[in-house]
């Protein structure tokens, strides 16, 4: 068995995502005309395509579903964010419904492949201990050949957003989906990952074969898939979005990708510009309401003190109290005994007991 990142051939060259995404700017529109991409022969690199005309409704259907969980969402009141709750609510059920977007758009793009199998459920990977040692302990590209059992004694878990199994190959990708790395770049999170991944990719192979019906690889590969097409590296397993038709050997997914990413763009910002509006309309309401109190002629104040004492008569309390000594610093004695030591308990807050 081989264990390695996903690396592309060398000397092949990548079409960039703008190049991609140019295709379904000029192509034509209207009842008569044909849509799709129609790349020529030169520039294709795999036997099997997908064109965008061909998975529009599928693709549309799972934006609609994307933005409707969204939007179905129920905040709970904030006292700081306020009325704007609404939109910060939103804004991290997008993060979440994104993610959930690509995964499900790479199962319908995988369809292209006939050789491509795609598993989604009851994907979770035990991380063998002798397997986590192994991959902390070593090289990973020591590994080579090295395959574990997965009923081995395992510490936890790992649930990857997706494996593909080409079977013409006998090669499985252990593919996790990012809809940016961005907030990765400063932490040790994605190590973290890495780590989990590459402990997962030891035992898959036996977990493959046990669990879905004796399907057999000798080759696993991991890659942690970048949403927002940041530079690769795929010596340590980072990919583009923009690179996924080399995972699945189909052209055309890097280029639907891309629109199904500006569409389901579109459709937020719409989103939150319409809940902007409401919050924006709500303080304006508020505002207009205290504008209009101050202008009322004010009441006057409710005498708390009642009829029998007048104005002067306060004035001359309020002197009489200043003058009392009482509040002086001199009041204490220099003379006074040092208070004794107090012990102090220290501990967990309780709750006062009640007398």
């Amino acid at each position: 068995m081989t264990t390695f990142t996903s690396t592309l051939p060398a000397g092949e060259v990548l079409r960039s995502t703008a190049a991609a995404a140019s295709m379904f700017s000029q192509r034509p529109f209207g009842p008569g005309a044909r849509a799709g991409i129609h790349e020529p022969a030169a520039l294709r690199r795999h036997p099997h395509i997908v064109r965008f005309a061909e998975v529009e409704a599928d693709l549309d259907l799972l934006i609609d579903r994307a933005i409707a969980a969204i939007a179905d969402g129920e905040p709970i009141d904030d006292e700081i964010l306020g009325h704007y709750v609404h939109i910060a609510s939103l804004v991290r059920a997008v993060s979440f419904r994104e993610g959930k977007l690509l995964e499900q758009a790479v199962e319908r793009l995988a369809k292209a492949n006939p050789n491509i199998t795609v598993l989604t459920q009851s994907l979770k990977l035990p991380l063998v201990k002798a397997a986590l040692e192994a991959v902390s302990g070593n090289d990973w590209s020591c590994l080579d050949g090295i395959k574990l059992d997965c009923e081995a004694p395992a510490k936890g878990s790992y649930t990857p957003d997706l494996i593909v199994v080409n079977r013409a190959r006998r090669t499985a990708y252990i593919l996790d989906l990012k809809r940016s790395l961005a907030s990765y770049g400063d932490t040790s999170r994605l190590e973290e990952l890495k780590l989990k991944m590459m402990t997962s990719a030891m035992v898959l192979p036996d977990w493959l074969y046990k669990h879905h019906k004796r399907m057999m690889v000798d080759t696993v590969e991991v890659a942690i898939i970048d949403g927002a097409s940041r530079p690769s590296d795929h010596a340590t397993g980072i990919w583009a979005l923009s690179e996924i038709d080399d995972l699945l050997e189909i052209d055309g997914v890097a280029a639907c990708m891309a629109e199904l990413r500006l569409r389901f763009g579109r459709r937020v910002q719409q989103l939150l510009e319409a809940e902007a509006r409401k919050a924006l309309g709500v303080m304006a309401t508020v505002a207009l309401g205290a504008a209009h109190s101050s202008t009322m002629p004010s009441k006057s104040l409710i005498a708390l003190n009642g009829p029998a004492r007048s104005y002067e008569d306060e004035q001359a309390i309020a002197a009489r109290d200043e003058d009392d000594g009482d509040c002086d610093l001199g009041y204490f004695d220099d003379d006074q005994d040092e208070p004794e030591p107090v012990r102090i308990r220290v501990g967990f807050a309780r709750r006062p007991r009640r007398h």
